[in-house]
């Protein structure tokens, strides 16, 4: 868990972690500290759903066809409603409830202190992060080996899966 944290909240995606900070009135470390609390939850949902019949394929789809990448390379955009819109969606294809994420964001208040009620509010910002995290790392590794079929296998399922499943360990 703590790679993708570290991924997450690493100095590539500061500006992320800066634009949550000043827009719900936290300092960096607040925000990083809610962040730590609420990533294990939404990594739990990725877990699952990949572990569906077509979870990874879907996966592996939204990574493909995702804009998430723009909300680490462009925080700002983290302000926007539809950045609130699409974190949503996505905590609902992870968590599958609003309820479930209720629950969440009031676990991560009683080990952070902070309102359950900001949390709620930072939780759609953090699937967003995630997901622009983990497309911007699959993008990241597949130009560095140059090819999505890096075994010539015909299958480029297999490739970025694999490089998926390190980020999961």
């Amino acid at each position: 868990m703590q790679d993708l944290v570290n991924m997450v909240l690493g100095s590539q995606n500061s500006g992320a972690v800066e634009q949550i900070a000043k827009q719900f009135n936290l300092d960096k470390q607040q925000t990083s500290n809610a962040l730590e609390q609420l990533l294990p939850s939404l990594k739990k949902g990725i877990q699952h759903n990949t572990q569906q019949q077509g979870g990874l394929e879907s996966l592996l789809g939204a990574l493909s066809n995702s804009k998430n990448q723009e909300y680490i390379e462009q925080p700002q955009r983290l302000t926007e409603p539809q950045a609130v819109d699409n974190g949503n969606a996505i905590l609902g294809h992870l968590l599958g409830s609003k309820e479930t994420s209720r629950q969440v964001a009031e676990q991560a208040s009683s080990k952070t202190g902070i309102d359950s009620g900001i949390l709620k509010q930072i939780l759609p910002l953090a699937a967003n992060m995630l997901m622009g995290s983990l497309t911007k790392e699959t993008n990241s590794q597949q130009s560095q080996q140059g090819l999505l079929d890096s075994d010539n296998d015909g299958s480029v399922l297999d490739d970025v899966a694999g490089m998926a499943s390190k980020l999961f360990r």
